[in-house]
């Protein structure tokens, strides 16, 4: 029995899912929502949430149900028969940082204001929300949260003020808001989706007979039975309504300034997603090809560390020759260990998560692949597990290049003094994580991975998309 007793856990943190539904024949829409948010579980497993309305109720009257933990642990038959025959909603889930896990942060948010009530589910982070938090405060407002999906959702109430509809006022709110974002909103007669114009996190459109669906992920139309319908653009807002869909994409940029976040690709979407054209499962089997290509090694064994390793595993095998198996057990009751608030919790989480199988790796020269290394304790402790299982040799390949810079967008990537790559050559990596070689994704490979999609890679290379910002907004301003 091989056990992992991590310090300073090695890992990125997830980004957060968003779900929306309208039902056009007046169907009760939560437990719609309900299990879109169940697919999108491994975007945020902190805390969650639900709102709706019913649109021939009166108006403004919206039902709200969230709180810390799981789907299934925060929802019951019970609270979803709460919700009632709301026949719009809006559902989101959550990862937060330390300090803001807290059921005042859950989402959706819902606020009143002067001309009607909206509901917010947001995905991502903007780089400028202290500087638009601190105008609204000299106006007047008074926050609730710590999250800049408030500071989003007080600019849109604000412009409707002086807007002909909600999604006019959505509009004008994204002329201010700098960084990622992929918004759900409910009105009381409508379901608006809003993307940043980068398009650094993804949002997609479905119909199940009479019902319109927005999510952050096209697995969770295939769990409520919907059909695709199209991505929505990068910059454009949806507005679904009794009427059907209306699209403005007046805020699109042209396709080469966009820049979707390539570690949906590498690791945060499951693989089973399409984002933007283009399949998760597919791209990861590629930067595993790739990985052979540039980084080729005599091996008995290629083996993936579930989950977000596995299929870049396959393509390794596939391209190299060498046989795929299974090296880990994983404990399929324990959620994504960084997902936890507390370090203490996150460690516990991880001694438990996997176990080698050591008839698999005892006597064999592994390959072992990886999505990432941060810090690198995790890769280290595993490759560490691999040899007191017997295994003679460890090539780490990582299906991305080195982490060099902090990501402002939603991806909780250290600063660069805590990033094993940053000031270390490869080969001193290696002797850090007790490798016997180290080869990562070359950066030129990304767009060939993403299917030649504009992506941001400014986690590895440094080139921001958005000029990062002037105070260090990570930790304080969360999604």
């Amino acid at each position: 029995m091989q056990d992992m007793d991590f310090e300073n856990l090695d890992c990125l943190r997830e980004e957060c899912g968003v779900f929306g539904v309208y039902d056009f024949d007046r169907n009760p829409v939560a437990p719609t929502v309900y299990y879109g948010l169940m697919a999108l579980q491994h975007r945020g497993q902190e805390s969650c949430g639900i709102a709706v309305t019913d649109t021939q109720g009166p108006k403004g009257r919206v039902r709200v149900h969230k709180g810390m933990g799981l789907v299934h642990e925060v929802f019951t038959p019970e609270t979803l028969d709460g919700l009632g025959y709301g026949d719009i909603g809006v559902g989101h889930v959550r990862y937060s940082t330390a300090g803001s896990s807290t059921r005042e942060n859950a989402q959706p948010l819902v606020l009143n204001y002067i001309k009607g009530t909206l509901a917010l589910a947001h995905n991502g982070n903007l780089v400028n929300a202290p500087q638009l938090r601190r105008e609204l405060e000299h106006d007047g407002a008074i926050f609730q949260t710590t999250i800049d999906s408030e500071v989003i959702a007080y600019h849109i109430a604000r412009a409707r003020v002086k807007s002909r509809s909600v999604e006019e006022a959505v509009g004008k709110a994204m002329e201010k808001l700098s960084g990622a974002y992929s918004l759900v909103i409910m009105s009381p007669r409508k379901l608006i989706g809003a993307r940043d114009p980068f398009g650094f996190r993804p949002l997609c459109i479905g119909k199940r007979g009479n019902a319109y669906i927005l999510s952050s992920e096209t697995c969770a139309l295939d769990t409520v039975g919907a059909e695709f319908v199209r991505d929505v653009l990068p910059g454009e807002i949806v507005t679904i309504t009794k009427d059907g869909i209306q699209s403005d994409t007046s805020h699109c940029l042209s396709p080469e300034r966009q820049a979707r976040c390539v570690f949906e690709y590498i690791y945060f979407a499951r693989p089973d997603t399409n984002i933007d054209g283009v399949s998760v499962y597919h791209a990861r089997l590629a930067a595993g090809r790739f990985l052979a290509q540039d980084h080729p090694v005599e091996a008995d064994l290629v083996v993936g560390v579930p989950e977000s390793g596995n299929a870049a595993a396959q393509g390794y095998a596939q391209e190299s020759g060498i046989p795929y198996g299974t090296a880990f057990v994983k404990n399929s009751y324990v959620g994504r260990t960084f997902i936890k608030p507390k370090q203490k919790s996150r460690e516990s989480s991880v001694q438990v998560k996997l176990n080698v199988l050591k008839e698999a790796v005892d006597g064999k020269r592994i390959v072992m692949v990886d999505d990432s290394i941060v810090r690198g304790t995790t890769c280290g402790r595993i490759v560490n597990m691999l040899r007191r299982a017997g295994a003679r040799e460890v090539h780490v390949r990582i299906s991305a290049p080195p982490f060099l810079h902090p990501c402002y967008f939603g991806t909780d990537i250290p600063s660069e003094d805590q990033l094993i790559a940053h000031g270390r050559t490869v080969d001193e990596i290696r002797k850090e994580i007790g490798a016997d070689s180290l080869g990562y994704l070359e950066l030129c490979r990304l767009p060939q991975m993403a299917g030649g999609r504009p992506i941001c890679t400014a986690c590895f290379s440094g080139d921001y998309p958005i000029d990062p910002p002037a105070e260090d907004i990570r930790g304080e301003y969360t999604r």
